[in-house]
Formats: structure tokens, sequence, C-alpha cells
């Protein structure tokens, strides 16, 4: 844990004052913020050229932090989440206590738990859900290791994370379920 303390410090600074981030998350580089400020959703929205209204996954460190953003959540999507070994985002009919560019249209609320060390710290420590898109322009492939982002995408965040800027990301973007009715639609594996 001693590898990302000071990476956690600086970019809890950032986010607590409505910054946008660039991060490892535990599937590939991202662009993070604060999901429950608008302003800090929408700065991460301009840079990374997606339209308003799209919807963000988000990370949470907890399924008690699942309970807390989502309207009535079904608590078998828990079982299943723990018979998965890729990380795997829900989408949960009914969100709440997030900016509304956050919600999908239907208002519907794209969740990931994380386990990977240095995105479980900083959710735990940031005590809000934590936006975690692709660091690439909208419509562009996602990067594969640091080196690949962008450097206007690097350059239009208040902090790069410099934890596992060296390694190139073997995993892909999580699996995509959507759970209704205590049944899951699996939308991407």
């Amino acid at each position: 844990m001693t590898d990302f303390i000071e990476d956690i410090e600086e970019a809890l600074k950032v986010l607590d004052a409505g910054g946008v981030i660039l991060y490892p998350t535990d599937t590939i580089w991202g662009l993070g913020c604060d999901a429950t400020n608008k302003e800090a959703v929408e700065k991460l929205m301009q840079l990374k050229g997606k339209p308003l209204h799209k919807g963000l996954i988000v990370l949470l460190a907890s399924e008690r932090d699942v309970l807390q953003y989502t309207a009535t959540p079904d608590l078998e999507v828990f079982d299943y989440l723990t018979s998965t070994s890729k990380p795997t985002t829900v989408i949960y009919e009914y969100g709440l206590g997030v900016a509304d560019e956050v919600l999908n249209e239907d208002g519907s609320i794209a969740i990931r738990l994380v386990k990977e060390d240095f995105c479980r710290h900083l959710v735990k420590r940031l005590k809000k859900p934590l936006v975690s898109t692709s660091a690439n322009f909208h419509g562009q492939p996602s990067p594969k290791s640091f080196n690949s982002i962008a450097p206007d995408i690097k350059s239009g965040v208040g902090y790069v994370v410099k934890y596992r800027q060296n390694e190139e990301f073997s995993l892909s973007a999580s699996a995509i379920v959507k759970w209704k009715n205590g049944k899951c639609l699996i939308i991407r594996e």
C-alpha cells in the first residue's frame, strides 16, 4: 500500500475540489471524479467529449455502499458478483444520490465494486462514488497502457496518478450486466 499513499492523498485533494483525475482502475486507465458533484461530472464529460446524459460507471468499495446509491437493489446480485472472477459492472434499475449526468436515461445506475487495492483505497477514502470512464476521447479505443493515453487527456486533468504508469494493462473493460427482477442480462462479457 505504501506505493500509492501519496497518489491517494493528491488525488483526493483534486477530487474534493471538484476536479478530474487520471488513474489506473481495476480494469484499464480511467478518468474519474466525484460522482455526486455535477460540475465535476460535466468537466469530465467535456474533457472526454462525451455527450451529457449518456450515463457513467461509478466505483464503490462495498455492498453497503451499493445500498446507499440504489433505490431497490436485489440482494441476490451480490451472490452473483462473488461467483465472477472478472471485474463486473452491474446496472441497477434506480440510481440515487449522484449527479443526474451519471445516471442512464432511464434512471438506472452502473456500479462496479472494486477489489483492486489502489481503487478500493481511493474510493473508501473519498467516501463517495468515483466515476470510472476510460481515459480516451469519446468513440476512440481504450488505452492499453499509460503511454497510449492522448497527451490532451493527460494535460486536461487535475492530477495524474503515478502508480502503475509503467505497466501494460492486460485487462479489458469490465463485464456489464443488467440486474432486473432477479435475473441477470449480460450486456458485455
